[in-house]
């Protein structure tokens, strides 16, 4: 199987030893989510597996190469939009994972009853990120100045991208 083609499932409790590494890797870097570094192992647990409506992982064979997450962005009139957030593997990073659960999340979304899914923070500085979103349909309808403070970078613009997910 090709990592560019992996199989994207629900993640389990017992996904969590190896989704653990992959969740803290990225959180300690602190170059692409709005997560506090120091994070703890219980606080991750919390904010990626159990909080979201959803979690799910990509893997090849019994190697996780990514996962990710979808929840819905804003309660009451603002429900029918949900929020997604995407970790792929460092040596699997450039392979297809994170277009793949990009893709899946969409179609997840919908069969969860959302409408569209809304990116909150995509940093100027993760331009791959940014081809990629935009490749997938997402529009970017918002910029916020100086709203990340990135640890190489300083301080970083980010973008709110929105993407319609059905047809009426």
């Amino acid at each position: 199987m090709s990592t560019a083609d992996p199989v994207i499932r629900l993640a389990r409790a017992e996904d969590w030893p190896a989704l653990w590494p992959l969740l803290r890797t990225v959180i300690r870097a602190g170059e692409t989510y709005a997560i506090a570094r120091r994070t703890s192992e219980a606080a991750a647990r919390h904010l990626w597996l159990e909080g979201p409506r959803a979690c799910y992982v990509a893997t090849s064979g019994k190697v996780l190469l990514g996962t990710y997450y979808i929840k819905t962005n804003h309660p009451g009139g603002g429900a029918h939009v949900c929020n997604c957030g995407y970790m792929v593997l460092e040596a699997a990073r450039g392979q297809g994972i994170a277009a793949a659960m990009c893709r899946h999340s969409q179609r997840e979304a919908i069969r969860l009853g959302y409408k569209a899914m809304q990116f909150n923070l995509v940093l100027e500085s993760n331009q791959g990120a940014i081809r990629l979103w935009e490749r997938l349909g997402f529009e970017t309808v918002g910029r916020l100045p100086r709203a990340f403070d990135h640890p190489r970078h300083g301080l970083v613009d980010a973008r709110v991208m929105y993407k319609w997910l059905i047809d009426e």
